[in-house]
């Protein structure tokens, strides 16, 4: 061990104790195809058969200002799952199947039991998405961060044949369009969020999340940190068992940024609010921030993290393939004729 490298912040005997922490978690992600456990320099995952032209598909993102929650509320273990719900999400909006997932943890001081409970919500991400967790960084850069703050991204790849690569380009005007649930407020939006709510630092804050919420049926910091849900099992249902034509994840940019990005042009999606329900976070958000109805849908999932396009006569028939996995879904909407974009009814 460097007594030099440690006093200057760098304990690197806790990041060997992070590694042994964390390896119980690595172990519950193995799926067939990956060759090597963490620990080397690169994670070793071996391509199967069943894809007559593989095409590899990539997704990248971090959990972003919702790790203040986690901060403040000193809980660790559900943002992982956020980070990997937003890379694997992406990924099956193609039709891929996620394959493996490394993640990137940055903080101002390595606590090998924070690293753990963080590196626990990454793994049960990825069981929930079938994918391996194959590697990671964990690096601890004192007077960057703050020693109790940390950073976390990380990145996936899956696969998916050529010829059922989802694009878009098959819609067809009178498809319908259908909406699967979400677990709340996900991972965008969060500056908003701690404006409305005035969240900051202090320990009168914490208190205030932790309070039981009427409304709610849970405290705001609960209510706040529900993990972003992972679409690609009721997806990848749901793509075995219609013609899916186009898929959207809902994220930042809300409605309006996110449909247009499947449609092909010379197609509208028509949204029908009142076909699903909108869940009490974001009625409270709205109401204390004095937010229009338009920024509301231009920046939150508003209870529909996953959309995806089917022929009309198939719209029963793939909800029922979404409801099987233990989702909910809905039809919210319909393809119509004009120029790419949304309108919200």
């Amino acid at each position: 061990m460097s007594e030099a490298y440690k006093n200057a912040g760098v304990d690197v005997e806790a990041g060997y104790r992070s590694v042994e922490l964390i390896k119980e978690h690595v172990k519950r992600t193995n799926i067939p195809g990956v060759v090597s456990g963490i620990g080397g320099f690169g994670g070793l995952f071996e391509l199967g058969g069943g894809c007559k032209n593989p095409v590899l598909v990539s997704g990248t993102d971090g959990v972003g200002t919702k790790l203040k929650l986690a901060f403040i509320m000193d809980k660790h273990d559900t943002v992982g799952q956020d980070c990997v719900a937003m890379c694997v999400n992406d990924i099956v909006c193609g039709g891929a199947k996620p394959l493996f997932f490394l993640d990137y943890i940055a903080t101002g001081k390595n606590t090998p039991e924070k690293i753990a409970d963080i590196v626990k919500g990454i793994a049960d991400g990825c069981v929930k998405a079938g994918c391996a967790l194959v590697g990671g960084e964990t690096a601890e850069m004192p007077g960057f961060y703050d020693p109790d703050e940390y950073d976390l991204a990380g990145f996936s790849v899956g696969i998916v044949d050529k010829d059922k690569i989802i694009d878009g380009e098959r819609i067809e005007i009178g498809d319908k369009i259908i909406g699967i649930a979400s677990s709340g407020v996900h991972s965008n939006g969060y500056s908003l969020v701690r404006k409305i709510f005035n969240i900051d630092d202090s320990e009168a804050c914490a208190e205030a999340l932790k309070k039981y919420d009427d409304e709610l049926g849970a405290s705001i910091g609960e209510t706040l940190l529900e993990p972003t849900k992972i679409y690609v099992k009721p997806m990848l249902k749901a793509i075995e068992s219609v013609d899916v034509k186009a898929v959207s994840h809902i994220t930042g940019g809300g409605f309006y940024e996110n449909i247009p990005r499947m449609l092909k042009d010379g197609t509208r999606a028509v949204i029908r609010k009142d076909s699903f329900d909108t869940p009490p976070i974001f009625k409270k958000l709205q109401t204390l921030g004095g937010i229009s109805e338009h920024d509301m849908f231009n920046t939150y999932n508003m209870g529909i993290g996953m959309m995806f396009v089917v022929p009309a006569d198939q719209a029963d028939k793939a909800t029922k393939a979404i409801n099987s996995e233990g989702e909910k879904a809905c039809v919210v909407g319909e393809i119509i004729d004009g120029e790419k974009g949304v309108d919200i009814v």
